[in-house]
């Protein structure tokens, strides 16, 4: 039996008049890597807000790490945030630091570790991150797209968290790029013992390393689970998205039962 690390339940969200989320339940599992996929509006970033608690929800539960959110103190709460990293789409990183100053921020904010030993760490992410060891001296506008979502990653994994939560990493990479970030992110994974939630609609991510995924739309889950099981339903958007030209031209690298024609 797998074990659950995020739980949503019967999850509402509105914003005035408008429902975004109208009751909708998964859970992601303990190693996987969990897409969150759907179309413009959807609510994709919406709900990963409110498991990160920058947003709250109407209704509803959201469990992670055994902790339920609504029940938890401010210190809690802090606590809790210190076991996750958050890559976001355009990296976030602050522009007048250097790579290394990132990173130490954020070692220096939630440890009181001594400054040779952070050094050290910065120089560990660094390498584990797969970039040069002079990165470290360079600031965000000397980096080029790639570098700098590496850097960006390797802020988010600073205080070795148990949860990775990505949004659209592999956006702006040319195919190469991507397929490299892709490949770290399994490595890591692995080599980390992560849980990784994000949020993509890159079809090779999604064919190659997700594991499991849900699809909102029409303010629902119209789909989840494996992509085998996502490619059964006929979904409007499911057909355009999984079946539409660009996903035809990946045809031949997955099973035809798959895609059950």
């Amino acid at each position: 039996m797998k074990k659950s690390i995020i739980e949503v339940e019967n999850v509402v969200t509105r914003f005035g008049k408008n429902l975004v989320h109208d009751h909708i339940s998964f859970n992601v599992n303990e190693g996987e890597i969990f897409g969150l996929l759907g179309g413009s509006g959807s609510g994709k970033s919406t709900i990963l807000k409110e498991i990160v608690m920058l947003l709250r929800p109407t209704a509803g539960k959201i469990t992670i790490l055994g902790k339920e959110l609504d029940t938890l103190t401010l210190e809690e709460a802090h606590l809790l945030r210190t076991r996750w990293g958050m890559l976001f789409q355009s990296g976030a990183l602050f522009s007048p630091l250097t790579v290394s100053e990132n990173i130490g921020v954020t070692l220096r904010e939630y440890t009181n570790l001594e400054e040779d030993l952070i050094q050290e760490l910065i120089r560990l992410k660094i390498d584990m991150v797969g970039l040069p060891l002079y990165a470290a001296d360079l600031y965000p506008a000397q980096l080029s797209g790639g570098m700098k979502k590496r850097a960006a990653l390797e802020r988010a994994l600073a205080m070795d968290p148990k949860l990775l939560f990505l949004d659209e990493p592999t956006s702006g990479l040319d195919p190469v790029g991507a397929q490299e970030f892709d490949d770290l992110i399994v490595r890591l994974r692995d080599l980390l013992g992560l849980t990784i939630v994000m949020i993509t609609h890159d079809l090779d991510t999604i064919f190659t390393i997700v594991d499991r995924m849900i699809v909102l739309g029409d303010r629902k889950i119209i789909a989840q689970g494996s992509l085998e099981e996502i490619m059964h339903s006929h979904h409007p958007f499911i057909d355009a998205f999984f079946r539409g030209v660009r996903a035809q031209q990946r045809k031949m690298s997955v099973p035809r039962s798959i895609y059950g024609r």
